[in-house]
């Protein structure tokens, strides 16, 4: 998934960050609600993590404009306040959850996972389409029972292929969404992962090119 990062404290910023890109997202981080909004305009995220106690823009403004429609995106809503007022004006605000801090690292993983199917079609818990298996929560990929090795950014633009259902995908569209903002919308490295997906994958070819549209596991 696509996740954007909204936390003041640059440290846990980073670490939340670190934390979700190990599970093979793509993570965005800023430290102030302005940032926010400008990124929200830009990229098409599945998740925002959000810190309520934003300075200048305060999050309660960026969770009302991404409920108004701003962004398709679902809302993770993270504070310091813990009391069942605060997560009730949180959740009456847009967010679709609520987080208090302190967390642990491998609830807020899941807490994302379970807001980003949210913000997709209904999937079973593993994906499974021309002799591959993915299985999202174990991070595990088999063709024809056979295990197969891959590094995250190619875990990630595979899933992207298998949650198609057989439609192609473009380009643009992987690395949106396998990518965080440094990516340099010029770079071949879809092109590349693609490669290296084909390779890991064996034979026979189970990646196609449609030209001039993008990739697509049929």
């Amino acid at each position: 998934m696509r996740i954007l990062v909204v936390e003041d404290e640059p440290l846990l910023a980073d670490a939340v960050a670190e934390w979700l890109r190990g599970d093979a997202h793509a993570v965005d981080v800023v430290h102030d609600g302005a940032s926010a909004l400008e990124r929200i305009d830009v990229h098409d995220y599945d998740v925002v993590v959000l810190d309520r106690d934003l300075p200048a823009v305060h999050g309660d403004d960026v969770c009302r404009a991404v409920a108004a429609g701003r962004s398709a995106a679902r809302v993770l809503m993270l504070t310091a306040a813990s009391g069942v007022e605060e997560r009730v004006a949180g959740l009456t605000l847009g967010a679709d959850d609520y987080l208090p801090k302190p967390f642990a690292f491998p609830e807020l993983a899941a807490r994302v996972v379970a807001l980003g199917r949210r913000s997709r079609p209904a999937f079973p818990p593993a994906l499974e389409r021309a002799g591959i298996r993915l299985d999202p929560h174990r991070h595990e990929v088999y063709r024809n029972g056979r295990y197969v090795p891959l590094s995250r950014k190619e875990f990630s633009v595979l899933a992207e292929l298998l949650y198609a259902e057989g439609g192609a995908v473009s380009a643009e569209r992987l690395l949106e969404k396998a990518w965080d903002e440094h990516a340099d919308p010029f770079t071949n490295a879809v092109r590349i992962t693609i490669l290296k997906l084909r390779r890991k994958l064996g034979e026979p070819p189970v990646v196609l090119t449609e030209p001039g549209v993008g990739y697509r596991v049929p």
